[in-house]
């Protein structure tokens, strides 16, 4: 008898078992098809968009295939969705200044970029001095090119090399793939960077720069130029909605405090002058780069990218930008959308 009650005990627990097992891939099917049919439509919906021109103030940007145009999803379990080209690459550009955000904060504290540089949207142009004039250097950001530049002076390193190794250790690790700066758009940027320069030298009359100023501004455009594809930028994404682990290659990047903290500055300035409309439409934090890509998180579930290169008069990708909202309204991914129990 306790054999046989034994035997009918595991076979009802099997069943159990294959039944949850059931409903899970059940619901994990649902997820991967609205996924795949959101990505799809997104795609079909706005392939053929022409508004918007590729930034030219950078000559070798003006060059780019301004047909380029792919998608990636990544969820925090690691599955990768994806659509459109997947081959091009571009610059990262502003997009880079997230990562050298983490890195600063991660090896130094978020006090430190509070009070050097500061955490507040500027409401002006991102290139714009006079507002580090007006605040003395200490009420940017650093997604505005003043705050970025300051916080790549504040990367671990003795010096110019070690400094790099930082950068591209980090740039590698949030992307799960090595990388390559794309040189001729970094020798293009570096011929044209004087303004950055007289940025760099500003910050520092009021104590926000610490290291040196030109070599700084060099590593800050070579930051810039690091060449990424959909996938990378959809990887380095996902890894910030997982709390800044990689969820492909499972590696701890940075912590998940030092993430929280990136993604309220994404949240407050990742759009340049446009960040308060991109939040009010999405409620993602995002980055954008002028050479054509955005990254967005939604904390917990994925990371998306877009390349498209033509921009807005903002600075940001047009495609990239329809592209997302239509994602995230479609998944309903708004994590300020809370139906109401």
């Amino acid at each position: 008898m306790k054999k046989t009650h034994f035997s009918n005990r595991s076979t009802l627990a099997a069943i159990v078992v294959l039944f949850l097992l059931a409903i899970t891939q059940a619901i994990s099917a649902q997820t991967k098809a609205d996924i795949e049919s959101a990505i799809n439509e997104a795609y079909t919906k706005y392939e053929n968009v022409t508004e918007g021109k590729n930034a030219d103030y950078i000559p070798a940007l003006a060059e780019v295939d301004s047909k380029i145009f792919g998608i990636a999803l990544i969820t925090v379990d690691g599955t990768v969705y994806t659509k459109g080209d997947l081959t091009s690459k571009v610059s990262i550009q502003s997009i880079s200044k997230v990562f050298t955000l983490a890195s600063v904060i991660n090896d130094l504290g978020p006090d430190i970029v509070a009070s050097k540089i500061g955490v507040d949207a500027t409401g002006m142009k991102f290139n714009n001095a006079e507002f580090v004039e007006r605040n003395k250097g200490k009420q940017g950001n650093p997604f505005v090119n003043a705050g970025a530049i300051a916080t790549t002076s504040m990367i671990k390193g003795a010096d110019y090399n070690e400094k790099w190794n930082t950068i591209m250790t980090l740039m590698e690790g949030f992307a799960g793939e090595k990388l390559e700066v794309n040189q001729p758009v970094y020798e293009s940027e570096a011929a044209t960077n004087q303004h950055n320069q007289a940025l760099a030298f500003l910050m520092a009359s009021f104590e926000s720069m610490s290291w040196d100023n030109l070599q700084t501004t060099d590593l800050y455009t070579k930051q810039c130029a690091i060449n990424v594809n959909a996938k990378d930028l959809g990887m380095m994404a996902a890894t910030l909605a997982n709390g800044g682990t990689n969820p492909v290659t499972d590696k701890t990047i940075v912590s998940p405090e030092t993430v929280a903290h990136v993604l309220s500055v994404m949240s407050t300035a990742g759009l340049y002058d446009d960040s308060g409309i991109w939040l009010y439409r999405t409620g993602v934090p995002a980055k954008s780069g002028v050479g054509g890509g955005i990254i967005a998180v939604v904390p917990g579930k994925f990371g998306i990218a877009v390349i498209a290169p033509p921009l807005d008069d903002a600075g940001n990708s047009v495609k990239a930008q329809l592209s997302i909202d239509y994602i995230i309204e479609k998944l309903g991914a708004n994590p300020y959308l809370v139906q109401p129990r």
